[in-house]
């Protein structure tokens, strides 16, 4: 088969062209969604305990308000089973579009929601919710059709069993959706610890909502403080 001299060249050059690995997130191009993150809902996420899940769903909807994030907040069908929307989360968003879809599963296919999602002018959607093979993931396939970056925060997703979550992940991965979990969400739209927000902001949120490092800041300042270094010690560092 003949191959014009122009299209090996054009070939060559796509070749030539380094991938991009990742998309980052830009705290100035995203908006955080909050998906049916509600009481009763909450009952069935086995996946993780139900202290923890509460952690991640509360600490889901602070990574709006420490990056001033446009918000937005849906619950299904909550005059039946699944229940209010978590009240902290309302509380910690007095002023967020609230869109109570009364029967829609896939939030997308709500006018008020897509309307709401639209109009914060933001391509990056920060998502989570209850559960991950349904309120997650048909929300994320529909808004990576429609065109836009979505990062699903898995720690905030949680559903009945770990296959499950695995077989959503899997699914929203291979359409083009980034998981990423608290930590590594709130350090990318972050980037450097001397940027604002940053340290003095981000530490009390992670000691509050990733407490496994809030545990090393706190051991880094007692041991200054209030610590002694025996001549052992220094020989590991």
């Amino acid at each position: 088969m003949f191959i014009s001299a122009g299209i090996k060249a054009a070939l060559l050059l796509a070749a030539s062209i380094p991938a991009q690995a990742w998309n980052r997130l830009d705290k100035d191009k995203a908006a955080l969604l909050v998906i049916d993150h509600q009481v009763g809902l909450a009952q069935v996420v086995r996946d993780y305990g139900t202290n923890d899940f509460r952690n991640n769903m509360l600490g889901h909807a602070s990574i709006g308000k420490v990056f001033n994030l446009p918000t937005v907040l849906t619950s299904s069908s909550d005059q039946g089973p699944n229940g209010l929307l978590l009240k902290e989360i309302t509380d910690m968003h007095p002023n967020a579009t609230f869109v109570r879809r009364q029967g829609e599963v896939n939030a997308w296919d709500n006018a008020d929601f897509r309307a709401a999602v639209k109009a914060t002018g933001k391509k990056q959607l920060i998502i989570g919710g209850i559960v991950t093979e349904v309120c997650t993931s048909f929300l994320a396939l529909s808004l990576i059709d429609a065109g836009y970056e979505v990062f699903a925060n898995t720690d905030a997703s949680g559903t009945f069993d770990i296959r499950l979550a695995e077989d959503a992940n899997r699914r929203m991965e291979k359409a083009g959706v980034t998981l990423m979990g608290l930590f590594g969400i709130v350090c990318d739209l972050m980037r450097d610890w001397r940027h604002t927000p940053g340290l003095p902001e981000l530490l009390p949120f992670l000691d509050k909502y990733q407490f496994a490092y809030g545990l090393v800041a706190r051991h880094h300042a007692g041991s200054i403080q209030n610590g002694t270094i025996a001549p052992v010690e220094l020989t590991l560092i």
